[in-house]
């Protein structure tokens, strides 16, 4: 696998190889021994999947501690915009956020660290969405940020009158009002 920085320390986009003939393709999607080496020391606990329509806008979610989570997305169906915004008060790209378009196509992956809130809009008429996460999913540890925060200045690429978000992400707070933001000098990861 090509493991692709990007502008915000330890978010990466990771190209497998893919073997594609007459038949069709073959690629490895993980290796726990390959990731360790070239991306970070964490293991994956669960893996999880989701089915959207187009113009679906999931995020910006995290989990807070203890109960935060690093996730490895990709989209097997479709195709997706995903977005990973730094939310690590002291760190030099505090507030900034990266872009990454994943698809069947051109099978990427995205690794978004503990530290960082997530979240993508589907581009197409529908996307399945993968993801492995690094912990367990806690329901009294959710949490996230506004999708359309100004001062995120995010370009979602889809007019805001053909995003469709749930409730709950109607009304997250603005990164400045967030109460359960991370400290950059704190291991996240202990």
């Amino acid at each position: 696998m090509n493991v692709i920085k990007t502008e915000l320390e330890g978010v990466v986009i990771i190209e497998p190889r893919v073997y594609a003939d007459s038949r069709g393709y073959f690629f490895e999607s993980f290796s726990q021994k390959e990731f360790e080496e070239k991306v970070c020391n964490t293991i994956f606990v669960q893996d999880n999947e989701s089915k959207s329509s187009y113009g679906v806008l999931r995020g910006l979610h995290f989990q807070k501690m203890p109960y935060t989570q690093s996730k490895l997305v990709r989209v097997v169906k479709g195709r997706v915009l995903d977005i990973a915004v730094d939310i690590r008060i002291g760190s030099p790209t505090f507030g900034k956020s990266v872009a990454a378009e994943l698809s069947e196509e051109n099978k990427l992956q995205f690794f978004v660290p503990r530290g960082f809130a997530h979240g993508f809009v589907v581009l197409s008429e529908e996307a399945i969405f993968q993801y492995k996460c690094d912990n367990y999913y806690a329901p009294q540890s959710e949490s996230g940020i506004l999708w359309n925060d100004p001062t995120l200045n995010i370009d979602w690429i889809l007019n805001e009158k053909e995003i469709l978000l749930s409730e709950k992400d109607k009304i997250n707070p603005l990164l400045k009002d967030s109460n359960y933001l991370f400290d950059y000098s704190e291991d996240l990861y202990a």
